[in-house]
């Protein structure tokens, strides 16, 4: 790493440490407050405090001036808490999937240009595919994120967008999210493990709007083409029933 990234790194650091300072009891706090509480000298706290402003992490007020919790901040919480709350409804669904197909089941949400895995349940068989909660991938990659960019009406600039550095042709890939659509569903295969098959469903929040995939992986020595039409109608019942549970109509 050379200094600038290091630099860099440290500077994200010492931000977030200013952020963890405001509690439930110390949700104002002024700068002399912040100087007690984090080991930064004057000038390195003020340029901080005005970067975290200016992306809306804290906002400014009163006179004298103090620092509250910003927008920016209640997005990432909004994120998180859903991810939590669906992560939480989801599980009987995907539990009554992985007990049907005896393969790994996952939810998956939105995150930008990708897709977080906020659920798993691993199959119980020896070969498997498995990748953990937490796991992050490029939502243009996969069943699992090709799924919710077809619900999502996802236009061909957004498709370059998500594609940059990658070598895919935009125009296939809107053929194949159209396709996906009629269908109801996504398959992939070698995606992105060699001898991996993904199938996934969508499933939609209480305003209609796509908020994620629920994705069954197994090897492709399994899943063949008839255990995949049966199991991409398991899924598809189950991420109907996710989707009702979450509020949808």
């Amino acid at each position: 790493m050379n200094n600038e990234n290091r630099d860099g790194v440290r500077a994200v650091a010492r931000a977030l440490d200013v952020l963890k300072v405001f509690t439930v009891n110390d949700q104002e706090l002024s700068a002399a407050q912040l100087l007690k509480r984090v080991n930064l000298s004057r000038p390195t706290l003020y340029r901080l405090l005005e970067t975290l402003v200016h992306s809306e992490f804290l906002i400014s007020i009163g006179e004298p001036q103090k620092f509250r919790l910003g927008p920016s901040i209640g997005q990432l919480s909004h994120v998180w808490s859903s991810g939590q709350n669906i992560s939480a409804v989801g599980q009987s669904f995907i539990q009554r999937v992985r007990d049907a197909t005896q393969e790994t089941v996952a939810l998956f949400v939105p995150q930008g240009t990708m897709r977080l895995c906020i659920a798993e349940l691993p199959s119980p068989q020896a070969l498997s595919f498995k990748r953990g909660v937490g796991y992050q991938e490029r939502i243009i990659l996969g069943a699992s994120g090709k799924v919710i960019l077809a619900y999502a009406n996802t236009s061909i600039e957004t498709i370059e967008r998500y594609g940059e550095g990658l070598n895919i042709d935009p125009i296939e890939i809107a053929r194949e999210l159209r396709q996906v659509r009629s269908l109801g569903y996504a398959i992939s295969k070698n995606a992105l493990i060699e001898g991996a098959v993904a199938i996934a469903a969508p499933f939609f929040d209480s305003h209609g709007q796509v908020a994620g995939s629920m994705a069954v992986f197994g090897p492709g020595v399994r899943l063949r083409e008839k255990k995949i039409k049966e199991f991409s109608s398991i899924l598809v019942k189950e991420a109907k029933a996710l989707s009702r549970a979450l509020g949808q109509t």
